[in-house]
């Protein structure tokens, strides 16, 4: 439980070893190559490249090719969420495999741009019918034109204008033939004798005839209607087909998924191979090593002709060192938290192990209820038992299964149970009924003493926090700031405690509050000069106290989610009732208390990191470091197995 030690690893070795080496390192798990920290204006290391960047992006494009792939069976051929399969590292690379996937993906990739394109054709053919439908009723032909003599003209009058007030303005030598009308339009085809065309024009443009394009259609629009349905139809057959071929194609999904693993390590080799510097026989490799991991490691180089070394890196380089936090089951899940947050600096502390506990607690004591507290504890098993879940969600897992138990020990001392679903059940059941289940105290009726206890838990998580900052300066030589800093205020807190109680005065006066004040102003204007004293110590003064009584006030947030919590379930559970039927009572109550449920865990999540990230870690916390990431077998689909 605590911050794993690093080696810096430096390396120079042969080329031809190259992929080799880093394929043994990469199935270790343990080496995190970082950029070569080496000046490349240097005449030493003027020779030294990049090596060719060729095998990354063919990796990734391999990747890319495997997950658009399955993207697509995931539309048309669904598959139900279970449990991962499981391959060797030889099956994983093998090459009947690869070119399995590979064929598989341009199969899937090109079956779904033709049922792209098929579906494209169909929304042009519609298109299409929708630019005809206008034009049904007319038993003209579509491409009738214009002669000599007379003019032809298919167009559009607005819907407001009266056909027959058209007509009327228009010469003896034209007229429109009504085709058909809807919200916006009227339909219809114009001839007359050229010898009239401007007086038409002139009559026609009056009340907005515009001309219309009928796409050089041949034949009447009943004629082209029948066509276009007929190709619809074909096209819709060839539709359906493509998209069965889609669906037997997820058969192929197991070799899909094998590529894009397959793919994915292979980037992330690549990747560490991009960090490398080469030369023309040889290559130089940088990176950090954990501490579990050193002897494994230098083993395994020795097998190579290389040569390498292991140091302690300086403190002036601990902001560059990657950080790897080692804890048990208990704490582990509380990751999730930290990498939400920010990871601790190389020579921070570890807070999970000082976390969990208070954070499950907390958890706990804002939902209070054994109905929610189990459905946690089975959310929790379903992801780490039955998906087997793995990185945020495997902590998410672990979270949900311990904070799931705090739940239901606090259900259990509060008596919730989807809030009072059994007695109002109960009570549906024999109106006479007055069970109760056993309880030590409840958020409704001992509100007082709950806000109490959550502030009496909110100074013992604060003094803990100051604790462990009084530890690790102690232990890091910084003695004298602890002392002014946070032992000034426990003295100065004790004190003030001990004079409201009458406690440990001498002469009638709190001895301990004037140590601890004079100890206050001592340690709070010692650097400062002049006037600045003054500023310094109202400063400290101000801040100290509001920001003790401000944090202490926030833990009221704890009796809050469970009060808020209670009521809700408390409220659709007599929703249920006043229904006066057992089975709208619980289909109303469940609804309610599966909506409180879902609306708790995400605002219980919330305010803990909360408390958490601002309260705690304020008083000990040093952030800046950067999670350690080696190069590994990273897979989203298969786990590798050992072989034998």
């Amino acid at each position: 439980m605590s911050i794993v030690k690093m080696k810096h690893l430096r390396l120079m070795g042969l080329g031809q070893d190259r992929e080799e080496l880093l394929r043994l390192l990469q199935r270790m798990g343990c080496v995190e190559i970082d950029e070569p920290d080496v000046d490349r204006s240097d005449p030493e290391w003027a020779g030294v490249s990049r090596p060719d960047g060729t095998a990354l992006t063919r990796a990734m494009e391999r990747r890319g090719e495997a997950e658009r792939a399955l993207a697509a069976l995931k539309r048309y051929a669904p598959e139900k969420e279970g449990r991962r399969s499981t391959l060797t590292e030889q099956e994983l690379f093998d090459p009947d495999r690869l070119a399995r996937g590979e064929q598989a993906a341009r199969s899937v990739l090109e079956t779904e741009r033709t049922l792209a394109a098929l579906r494209v054709q169909r929304e042009k053919l519609q298109g299409e019918l929708e630019e005809l439908s206008p034009w049904l009723g007319l038993d003209v032909p579509l491409d009738t034109p214009s002669t000599r003599e007379v003019t032809v003209q298919f167009g559009t009058l607005p819907a407001a204008v009266e056909l027959s007030e058209a007509e009327g303005r228009l010469p003896p030598e034209a007229g429109l033939a009504h085709a058909g009308s809807d919200a916006e339009h009227h339909y219809a085809l114009l001839m007359h004798h050229n010898s009239v065309r401007e007086d038409v024009s002139a009559a026609l443009k009056e009340l907005g005839w515009v001309k219309a394009q009928t796409r050089n259609w041949t034949g009447t629009a009943l004629e082209n209607d029948r066509r276009i349905r007929a190709e619809l139809k074909v096209l819709e057959e060839n539709i359906d087909c493509t998209q069965d071929e889609l669906t037997a194609l997820g058969a192929a999904r197991a070799d899909l998924q094998g590529l894009a693993d397959r793919s994915t390590v292979e980037v992330l080799r690549e990747e560490g191979a991009s960090r490398l510097l080469d030369t023309q026989n040889t290559f130089f490799l940088e990176g950090w090593v954990p501490k579990d991991s050193w002897n494994a490691v230098s083993q395994a180089l020795g097998g190579f002709a290389c040569a390498f070394e292991l140091t302690d890196p300086p403190p002036e380089d601990y902001e560059k060192v990657p950080v790897k936090l080692k804890n048990n089951w208990f704490t582990k899940p509380l990751n999730m938290v930290t990498e939400m947050y920010v990871y601790p600096a190389y020579d921070g502390l570890d807070p999970n192990p000082f976390m969990a506990p208070f954070f499950i607690l907390f958890f706990g004591l804002m939902m209070a209820d054994m109905a929610y507290g189990l459905l946690m504890l089975l959310g929790g098993w379903y992801l780490l038992k039955k998906l087997h879940a793995t990185g945020t969600m495997g902590h998410m897992g672990g979270l949900l299964v311990l904070c799931g138990v705090s739940t239901l020990i606090f259900g259990a001392l509060t008596g919730g149970f989807f809030g009072d679903f059994i007695p109002q059940l109960a009570k549906l059941i024999d109106p006479t009924s007055n069970v109760q289940l056993p309880y030590l105290f409840t958020p409704l009726t001992d509100t007082l003493a709950i806000l109490v206890g959550s502030l009496a838990l909110g100074v013992i998580q604060i003094i803990t926090g100051m604790a462990i900052s009084v530890v690790y300066k102690c232990r890091n030589g910084e003695w004298v700031d602890a002392l002014w800093n946070e032992i000034t205020w426990w003295i100065v807190l004790a004190g003030a405690a001990l004079a409201i109680l009458g406690i440990g005065n001498v002469g009638g006066y709190p001895v301990v509050l004037f140590v601890g004040l004079v100890m206050l102003v001592y340690g709070s204007t010692r650097n400062a000069k002049g006037f600045g004293k003054v500023t310094a110590l109202i400063g400290a003064v101000y801040n100290g106290v509001s920001g003790y009584f401000s944090d202490i006030l926030s833990y009221a947030r704890l009796m809050a989610l469970m009060l808020a919590g209670a009521v809700i379930a408390q409220v659709f559970n007599t929703l249920g009732s006043v229904t006066g039927n057992i089975v709208g009572f619980v289909v109303i109550s469940l609804i309610g208390n599966a909506l409180n449920l879902a609306l708790n865990l995400l605002g219980c999540y919330v305010h803990d990191l909360r408390l958490q990230c601002l309260e705690f870690f304020g008083r000990f916390y040093k952030e800046g470091g950067r999670q350690f990431r080696p190069m590994a077998f990273e897979t989203k689909y298969v786990d590798i197995k050992e072989e034998n």
